[in-house]
């Protein structure tokens, strides 16, 4: 739901027009109506827009920027408990003129302060000026579904959902920042808090920013840490207990999430994620569900099959649509716009395209994200795990000497390596899986394309290591076991900076709203002080969710490997999709941006394009960002 953005000038040389610009540059998150607050104090300015999709209340009294007493706000998101928190408030003599959520924040806030975030069980990303207090006070979702954008540069201070609104603003300087470029070629997508631009930050998941008008103070202030409920005591519950409770949270969860005014679907993809989210929504439904499917002609890529099977068993209202090379050459095109920073998963062109098959008959949609995270459903966990087992038997002085003694290697002189595919990046990886101290090290090692000496090799500047959440392995206990220790983290950085990116861009792209029905709140809480066993028990991904799953769906129907929502790129590259290459990731042009060593990526495409073994990842990520730097620099 819906597009804001705003600034803080300290110079007075905004104006309310470059505040219009600001946010209908995001029309396509909120086509159904628009909102813009301009205030030109003694000594600042400051601007609120809102680009509005009428989900709740469609009617005026929904309208944003909205105004009660001395604070204004305005809002991306959804409070599903609002009801709650509104028959709270009107025992506290508070009074609504409106059936909107955004009401009920705004006087909740009123009421409670900051302690009203407490209350909230949604996604949000949420502005209020406190005229009184002189602040402006940033609030982002716990799990982070909602992005939040923010620049501080020159007096400046600027906020918005997506970063195309600051290139709307004349003083926004377009500097890259080469620390986050590095992330990106190494993650395929950019850890928060870091962006792609200097001076340009996310609001980190579960925080909030406080900007002191007085004196250009910037606070940022944590709310939630998913790591705090990893570090409580394991909860001493047998295995009928934890599904029992389990169960419940899910139903109560998944049925918040159907809170509408208008149509609402579900992303079906056959897998026990979205297929527990369409079961329990279906269960005891009189209506049909509207459920949507992505296929694909290529067999080891395709899950509609399943989709379709698990949509006719539960007598859902079901679409499917076959994506072919010809689709994604249309969507490649808009891949830059729709992510307004370098983003590398291929799987946001099928998220795209289900986006828009969706959006033809619903304007919500349910995705099953985050099931894999605090679930335990990915094989790189298991991985981690072979592998840490594996490394713990040498000892660790050992290790060192051999990561040592490699480093010293010169490749050049081991003929059979040009044999041997990927020899180089797989000689670097050993050589940092001897390096790691634990699980979550390993895992975070084997999920880069790139190693971080590859991407100093292919860069032409100097990079610096940036922090990111990876670092919170550190705050983690010893209450938790190497499954936990990588859920956490994965909590942390790749679902929020990768899947939910993903996900927000290509439903927002279309005006589509994507709600996410596993990441209440609740369910992490409780399954972060979960024993592992109960997640990942004797090598069975997905323990808990699968039993809660096979109360409504066969096992034998749901019982195969798991795919994932992967895209053929491989094939499809040596056939239409080859002309990307040779276009974008072409000498004369990388020469001409003076980023990267144009011969070193020259070598890796051709090595691509003429059948050897290259990870075509690697250069997937190079073209999205040259198709990036092209639009937005």
């Amino acid at each position: 739901m819906c597009g804001i953005t705003g600034f803080i000038d300290f110079n007075k040389k905004s104006n309310l027009d470059t505040l219009q610009k600001m946010t209908d540059v995001l029309h396509h998150r909120g086509p159904d109506d628009s909102g813009y607050s301009f205030f030109d104090e003694t000594n600042l300015q400051i601007g609120l827009g809102h680009r509005r999709l009428s989900i709740l209340d469609l009617s005026k009294h929904g309208h944003q920027p909205m105004l009660f007493e001395n604070l204004e706000i305005v809002y991306n998101g959804e409070v599903y408990n609002f009801q709650e928190i509104r028959e709270e408030l009107e025992k506290e003599n508070y009074s609504f003129d409106s059936d909107s959520d955004t009401e009920v924040i705004l006087k909740a806030y009123h009421k409670w302060g900051i302690k009203a975030v407490d209350k909230f069980n949604g996604m949000f990303a949420i502005s209020i000026y406190d005229k009184q207090n002189q602040k402006l006070i940033l609030i982002r979702d716990r799990a982070g579904v909602k992005p939040f954008y923010w620049y501080w540069k020159d007096d400046l201070f600027m906020f918005g959902s997506e970063l195309k609104s600051f290139h709307e603003h004349e003083r926004f300087k377009k500097v890259i920042n080469n620390d986050a470029l590095a992330l990106y070629l190494q993650y395929g997508y950019i850890l928060q808090p870091h962006t792609i631009f200097e001076n340009t930050y996310k609001i980190r998941s579960g925080h909030y920013l406080e900007i002191y008008l007085n004196t250009k103070k910037i606070k940022e202030t944590v709310y939630w840490n998913v790591i705090d409920f990893y570090n409580k005591p394991k909860l001493g519950i047998s295995e009928d207990e934890a599904i029992e409770k389990m169960e419940k949270l899910l139903k109560s969860a998944f049925e918040y999430r159907m809170v509408s005014n208008v149509p609402v679907g579900v992303f079906l993809s056959g897998g026990y994620d979205s297929s527990i989210v369409t079961a329990l929504l279906q269960h005891e439904r009189p209506e049909k569900i509207n459920t949507f499917t992505i296929g694909f002609y290529e067999k080891g890529f395709d899950e509609s099959p399943y989709a379709k099977q698990v949509a006719e068993h539960l007598g859902t209202n079901h679409t499917e649509y076959y994506c072919t090379q010809k689709d994604a050459l249309e969507i490649i095109p808009k891949l830059a716009d729709m992510y307004d920073e370098p983003f590398g998963d291929s799987s946001a062109i099928p998220t795209a395209l289900v986006s828009q098959l969706a959006r033809k008959d619903v304007t919500v949609s349910l995705s099953a994200d985050g099931g894999d995270e605090i679930f335990a459903g990915y094989g790189k966990y298991e991985k981690a795990i072979v592998y840490h087992e594996n490394l713990s038997k040498i000892p660790r002085s050992l290790r060192k000497m051999a990561a040592w003694f490699l480093d010293v290697i010169d490749l050049n002189y081991m003929p059979f390596a040009k044999k041997i595919g990927n020899f180089e990046t797989k000689f670097e990886k050993i050589k940092n899986l001897l390096t790691a101290e634990n699980p979550v090290a390993i895992m975070k090692y084997l999920s880069q394309p790139y190693t971080s000496n590859e991407v100093n090799k292919l860069l032409l500047c100097d990079t610096k290591k940036q922090k990111n959440n990876f670092d919170n392995f550190k705050f983690l206990n010893i209450r938790n076991d190497e499954v936990n220790q990588m859920l956490a983290i994965d909590y942390q950085t790749y679902m929020v900076d990768d899947i939910l990116t993903k996900v927000d861009r290509a439903t927002m792209s279309v005006g589509l709203e994507g709600r996410e029905p596993l990441l209440d709140h609740r369910i992490i809480e409780f399954a972060a002080q979960l024993p592992s066993h109960l997640k990942y028990g004797n090598g069975d991904k997905k323990w808990i969710l699968k039993q809660i799953t096979h109360k409504y769906l066969p096992k034998e129907m749901m019982d195969r490997p798991k795919m994932g929502f992967a895209v053929p790129i491989t094939e499809w590259f040596k056939d239409e999709l080859k002309e990307y290459f040779l276009y974008y990731l072409n000498e004369d042009r990388l020469n001409k941006e003076e980023l990267f060593d144009a011969k070193e990526v020259v070598k890796q495409r051709e090595k691509y394009l003429n059948g050897e073994k290259e990870n075509v990842q690697r250069l997937w990520f190079i073209l999205m960002f040259e198709m990036w730097y092209e639009r937005w620099m």
